[in-house]
């Protein structure tokens, strides 16, 4: 299958490359905005005509479309859309986010409408509705925090700008369902080679809050977990159903203290008996 990636320099875009570097199935092209790659093509999504030249070119039998600007209507939504017009019968997956919903305790499943309620969320939402409203057979597949092993992820930099005395904190009271970016890689390109159509959740099993989750990686990476400053923050507890889409991958979605270990020591043992005290508090509520 020739494929062609969007969003190519982001986490995953790389992620991705890497998982298809050696399956001699796939032949990759990268596409760029910015920052050249190797073998890859320049592409400005916000450009329908440029997005349909792009595409002509390549003639890409699929098409992981992982771009987007979370500050940029432009990029997130209607860049989405031109890749849509543009894919020409070519299969397309669709990267979405857990941001297309508003706070509640009970986990959203795969059926249920968006109800964004920040100005990204409702981009990808958009998004969304058009891609299915223009490839049928498309699949969009909702996530959540992605969390790397390099570094580069937004989540592990916020852990060590935080843990250096820069302003900010990680709020306990926003709770997200992490997954590592080589298994969400896995099962965009799994899902990418289905029949499976539609909506798809491929976020982590586990729920845990941000501060929950910088603690693991400051563990992981050496760093004082303490030395994170916490503030309650407004409640935002947005968790994705998985079980129906992880039913159909072969590949699976580890939890956060699974891809973070490093071991049972004592302050890591911690950030699991907080974690129960606060599940144990929003049961009871």
């Amino acid at each position: 299958m020739r494929l062609l990636v969007t969003g190519a320099t982001g986490l995953l875009g790389r992620q991705l490359l890497r998982s298809t570097d050696h399956q001699a199935e796939h032949e990759v092209v990268p596409a760029y905005h910015s920052e050249r790659v190797p073998g890859g093509v320049q592409l400005d999504i916000r450009r329908r005509d440029q997005v349909r030249d792009v595409i002509r070119s390549v003639r890409p039998d699929g098409i992981i479309h992982t771009a987007y600007r979370q500050d940029d209507w432009a990029t997130t939504a209607l860049g989405a859309v031109n890749v849509a017009l543009a894919a020409d019968g070519a299969r397309l997956v669709f990267v979405s986010t857990d941001a297309v919903f508003g706070p509640r305790k009970i986990a959203y499943r795969e059926h249920e409408q968006p109800c964004p309620i920040t100005p990204y969320g409702a981009a990808k939402a958009a998004a969304e509705t058009t891609i299915q409203a223009l490839a049928s057979d498309a699949v969009i597949a909702r996530t959540s925090l992605i969390v790397g092993s390099d570094g580069r992820s937004e989540e592990e930099q916020r852990v060590r700008r935080l843990a250096a005395g820069e302003p900010g904190a990680f709020y306990t009271g926003n709770i997200r369902c992490p997954v590592h970016v080589a298994d969400l890689a896995s099962a965009l390109i799994e899902l990418l080679m289905s029949d499976v159509n539609g909506i798809t959740h491929v976020a982590g099993p586990e729920a845990l809050s941000r501060l929950e989750l910088g603690r693991l990686i400051a563990i992981r990476d050496g760093i004082n977990p303490e030395a994170l400053p916490s503030i309650p923050g407004e409640p935002s507890d947005i968790q994705l159903d998985c079980h129906r889409t992880q039913s159909i991958l072969k590949t699976r979605i580890r939890p956060a203290t699974e891809f973070l270990a490093v071991g049972t020591s004592a302050a890591r043992q911690e950030v699991y008996h907080r974690g129960d005290r606060r599940q144990a508090g929003r049961d009871s509520s």
